[in-house]
């Protein structure tokens, strides 16, 4: 039989036989309806692309976005740690897309005081750029609230920029709306918490102690320093208990006296500042960060690692979260240190005691006692995530200040980087080297009792 007498027989076949040919369009239509439906299937349930899937690129542009928002803002943003913004800010993002990470859960029940977080539709997809670049927009307008108008419409335009590449990219039944309000959701609960942490406290009127050895706020050609962040130390802990055990060797007793370690511990300061390498100075610059970006440089530490390791979105949002949660907290028992010892900073020892009335550290000492550092303490924090997450023995070139025209430092581990930055302080001439070896210790014993508490995995 040829083919034209084939159709012929099979035209006549349903011409004769119509519940025959009604059977094999039902059929055809089943089968359509079939293979229609598992391609919505395939678009709308089960979380079909997870969080790992996609790249860390919407993080880096925030993350470039928040530098960018502080660089033109003072080093303190509303007279509060930078660190404050880096820490809410990570934990909005891992949550905005941690239901997209089988293996892991919120921080509901384990951050202190934290809320129960929005939760994503059963059954339905969502794009993870999406939410985390809505989470990001938003929590970024929640703490700039007085940025100017160029830089809000940068937001704006950002958040709009991904937005119309994700709608370009993707299936709208992937739900791309769906996803942005999901990511608008978390950030708002997080910044709705953040308000409740004490951090509006932080500069509350006070008068600094008197007495021999204590800090007192230097004169400056605008008059007297302003204490800053008294009353941080009073703020809400992210983690419950995460400075337990978290504490520093006292100091030494106050004296004039030339053969006392108090004096050593001033003269040393005093020697140093006299035999700088250039090398030593350029460091002792480098962590000056203003300009630059004050404690949002870890930030861009953070970054740079991000890219070095061509981390995935998942991943990106971990590191974000756990390096954020560990200096809020390091930061808070930094403060709490500073402000019960009140030690008088180098500038005034060395020059009221050891008579240099001449002598000037490398840039301007900032308005809060010396004991213990900071920076040191920032940065003993971060060294113990960050090897927790990428390993010992780690080369890292820091480059956050080329656009400064500064020399790139560089580091061989991360407990490098923040000994080097320690010894930046002492270099400055800002700290004494204790306060630095203590704070670098009391960062990382927080940041191991964080470690050891959350529990971001699923057991």
């Amino acid at each position: 039989m040829n083919p034209d007498q084939a159709n012929i027989g099979l035209r006549y076949f349903n011409a004769a036989h119509p519940l025959a040919s009604f059977r094999l369009q039902l059929s055809s239509i089943k089968q359509h309806t079939q293979e229609s439906n598992a391609t919505n299937l395939k678009s709308l349930h089960n979380h079909l692309e997870q969080t790992k899937e996609y790249s860390s690129d919407v993080v880096f542009k925030w993350m470039d976005m928040q530098l960018r928002l502080m660089r033109a803002s003072s080093p303190f943003i509303g007279g509060l740690p930078v660190t404050r913004i880096f820490g809410y800010t990570g934990i909005a993002l891992y949550e905005s897309v941690v239901p997209g990470m089988p293996a892991y859960q919120s921080l509901f029940g384990q951050l202190n005081q934290f809320p129960n977080m929005p939760v994503t539709q059963p059954g339905f997809a969502y794009y993870w750029p999406g939410s985390a670049n809505a989470a990001l927009a938003a929590i970024t307008r929640s703490f700039f609230p007085t940025t100017s108008a160029a830089n809000k419409l940068a937001v704006d335009s950002l958040e709009n920029t991904l937005n119309n590449e994700y709608a370009n990219a993707v299936n709208e039944q992937v739900g791309l709306q769906r996803s942005i309000t999901f990511g608008k959701s978390v950030a708002q609960k997080v910044f709705d918490w953040a308000k409740t942490d004490g951090a509006d406290h932080a500069n509350d009127p006070f008068t600094p102690p008197v007495g021999n050895g204590l800090w007192e706020p230097l004169i400056t050609s605008t008059g007297p320093q302003v204490a800053f962040g008294p009353y941080w130390k009073n703020n809400r802990l992210l983690v419950a208990g995460s400075s337990n055990g978290a504490d520093v060797a006292p100091l030494p007793d106050y004296s004039t006296n030339p053969s006392s370690d108090f004096y050593k511990m001033a003269k040393e300061v005093y020697d140093v500042s006299q035999s700088l390498t250039p090398e030593q100075t350029a460091t002792g610059l480098y962590y000056r960060d203003n300009p630059g970006y004050g404690d949002g440089h870890y930030i861009s530490i953070l970054k740079l690692v991000l890219q070095q390791e061509n981390s995935t979105l998942d991943e990106s949002a971990l590191a974000y979260a756990k390096a954020g949660i560990a200096l809020v907290d390091a930061g808070i028992g930094c403060w709490k240190v500073k402000y019960a010892y009140n030690n008088m900073r180098p500038i005034l020892y060395i020059k009221n005691v050891l008579g240099y009335n001449s002598w000037t550290p490398l840039f301007d000492t900032p308005p809060f006692p010396d004991y213990i550092s900071g920076h040191s303490t920032l940065a003993g924090a971060m060294a113990v995530v960050l090897t927790s997450m990428f390993g010992e023995n780690y080369h890292l070139t820091n480059n956050t200040y080329k656009f400064l025209g500064m020399p790139d430092q560089h580091y061989t581990s991360f407990y490098d980087m923040a000994e080097q930055i320690g010894k930046s302080r002492v270099y400055a001439g800002i700290h004494y080297t204790i306060s630095c070896t203590e704070g670098n210790k009391l960062g990382q014993k927080v940041a191991q009792n964080i470690l050891n508490i959350l529990k971001f995995e699923k057991e």
